[in-house]
Formats: C-alpha cells, structure tokens, sequence
C-alpha cells in the first residue's frame, strides 16, 4: 500500500470549537500514523503553539510533521529540528507596525516562545488564551527580537473595513515582499510573499519523496485555500468560512465539532469507505 501525506489545519478543523480534538478524530489520526501514513500539522500559530499541541495530540512520533506560520517554518518533531524557514526583515516589521499603530490595529510578531507586542490590549490577551503562548509588551519588538521573525498578525475584531483596507493596503505597499491573507474574519495572516500552505504542501511532497497524488489537505478557513488546491485531494470541512467549499474536492458531511477529520481520514488516506 502506498504511504499517504496527511495535512491537517487545527482549529475549526482537526479541533472542535472548545480547542479540544473529538475522540473519532483521535483514533483516526492514531490508526493513520500505525499504517505509517504521514500526519502533518499546517497551521497559521506559531511553532511554539504548534508544538504544544503536537504533542497534546501524540503528533511528534517518527512521521509527524509541523507546518507553523502559515508555511513559515516546517519542523520535525520527533527529530526536533527545523526544516524549512523564512523569515520578515526587522526593518519591515518595525514600518508594519507602525502602519498598525496609526490605524489603532492590535499588531503582533512571534519569538521562539512568546508573542511579541507594544501595546496591552483585549485582543492579546484573548489570543494568547487561545494558543496557549506567553507574551511580553516592550516599547519596540525590532529592538528586543534576537532574530527575524516568520509572521507578523493583525487583529481587529470589530472595524472589518479597517482591516480589509489595511491587507490591501500592505499589499500595494510591500508587492513582492509580503502576503496578506485571513485565518478568521479577525486574524490578518503577515508573512513573506511566497509562504503559503500550499507551497509548504509541495515543499513536503518533495522533501519526503512522496507523489502529490498521495497527498490529502483539510483546512475551512481562507488561509487553507492554497493547500486545499495544492493537495490531490483537498477536503474542506462543512463548517468551512464562506468561500473556501468551492476550492476543496471534497466537502465533509460532519463539521469539526462532529469528527469530521475522521470522515477524511477514513475516507482518502486509510481508503475505508
């Protein structure tokens, strides 16, 4: 039997809505990895957040993968090493931020272990709950970050047209340099032009020596649509953000909350049903 590549976004996907994984996914993922089937974590969080659910979910045994910051970084687990990285020149970050500071957007970059940010605000505060990180408020993040960062994020939770002028802005500003593109309706995914899941998709196919026609990706939000595309078989979940179903091969009758990255597993990668 062939190997098969797995790739797996976490939340509102592999994660139900209590950031928590269903035991019918668990099993899933348990049962792919035994037949020695590829699992791989793609997920906008940093590596740090990443990893502290890699290993929640027994996702850093040998054939375990983590894809962080959108494809920003790749790493080994099980070896503990990175892969791949690319990475946002200081000097950009520092304009980036101002940007956000003039338009009262809550901006943010990642270390290694913590979020870095200048100001205290909710939105921090309510990010850093969700994935589980530490940070650390300084007057400037350029001038305290030891090297440059993979990912800047922008969050605005109520002023949608603030921020879709901003993305669009950034992109006029930074053609070339810098992508742009959402994670939620909130979260401004900040990374170098180039990095996406998709390429971070075929970048693993060709590392691992496995054909793209073994590869499998489920994602819901707009920053999985590239890897839905890249993949041979792109599952979008049921409750995927508007927009992203009509990008997937395959759309799952269960949602996240309901095992639907067993449907897919079962059905593409152990070929079940």
């Amino acid at each position: 039997m062939n190997n098969m590549i797995f790739f797996m976004d976490l939340d509102g996907t592999l994660l139900n809505d209590e950031k928590e994984i269903s035991w019918g996914n668990q099993t899933a993922v348990d049962q792919a990895l035994e037949e020695g089937h590829k699992m791989v974590i793609a997920t906008g969080r940093s590596l740090s957040s990443a990893l502290i659910q890699a290993r929640r979910l027994g996702l850093t045994k040998d054939g375990c993968y983590v894809i962080a910051f959108n494809g920003g970084e790749i790493y080994d687990p099980f070896r503990n090493r990175s892969l791949y990285r690319r990475t946002i020149p200081r000097e950009l970050v520092t304009q980036v931020f101002e940007d956000a500071h003039r338009r009262k957007i809550q901006i943010q970059t990642f270390a290694d272990t913590e979020v870095l940010t200048e100001e205290d605000r909710p939105e921090l505060h309510d990010y850093v709950m969700r994935t589980l990180q530490s940070f650390r408020i300084v007057p400037s993040v350029a001038s305290v970050m030891e090297k440059d960062p993979c990912k800047i994020l922008a969050i605005e939770e109520v002023r949608r047209d603030v921020i879709v002028q901003f993305r669009a802005d950034l992109l006029e500003k930074y053609d070339g340099v810098l992508d742009c593109y959402f994670s939620n309706d909130s979260y401004l995914e900040i990374v170098p032009a180039g990095v996406t899941k998709g390429n971070a998709v075929r970048w693993m196919c060709d590392f691992l020596k496995i054909p793209i026609e073994n590869s499998v990706a489920a994602g819901d939000a707009p920053n999985d649509i590239d890897m839905l595309e890249a993949a041979y078989v792109g599952a979008a979940m049921k409750n995927a953000y508007s927009g992203v179903k009509e990008h997937g091969d395959y759309v799952t009758k269960s949602d996240n909350n309901h095992d639907g990255v067993a449907e897919i597993i079962n059905r593409f990668v152990l070929k079940r049903t």
